[in-house]
């Protein structure tokens, strides 16, 4: 059975990218638009990782990561912060919000497909 990825992302443009990049790999991809959506999404298909952007509406993306990671049935599943927040101190942030990877935008497709077989290997 094919690993499943939950991708929480707003942005047309970016979930396309990742869309087309996960596309070349055996990973099945579910999406949610929200970090409320990804939550419920997570609960629902309980995928072996989460890409999870920050900036979200309903939601954001620290507060989706500390609900997700309070869950025991979900606790397991990495989650990677794919963000164009990129300051000083953010990466912290995500770390504690309970994310295991932290990407900045704009990526590498082969760094981000790198980041992603390094969890699900």
């Amino acid at each position: 059975m094919s690993k499943r990825i939950l991708m929480v992302e707003d942005t047309e443009d970016n979930r396309q990218i990742i869309r087309d990049l996960i596309a070349t790999t055996e990973y099945e991809l579910i999406e949610a638009a929200d970090g409320a959506a990804g939550i419920a999404a997570a609960g629902a298909h309980k995928p072996d990782l989460i890409l999870m952007d920050i900036q979200l509406p309903v939601i954001d993306g620290y507060e989706a990561a500390r609900r997700i990671k309070a869950d025991p049935a979900l606790r397991h599943i990495p989650i990677i912060a794919v963000t164009s927040y990129a300051l000083s101190g953010d990466e912290a942030k995500a770390l504690a919000a309970g994310c295991d990877g932290y990407i900045a935008k704009p990526f590498s497709p082969r760094q981000l497909l790198s980041e992603i077989r390094g969890f699900l290997s």
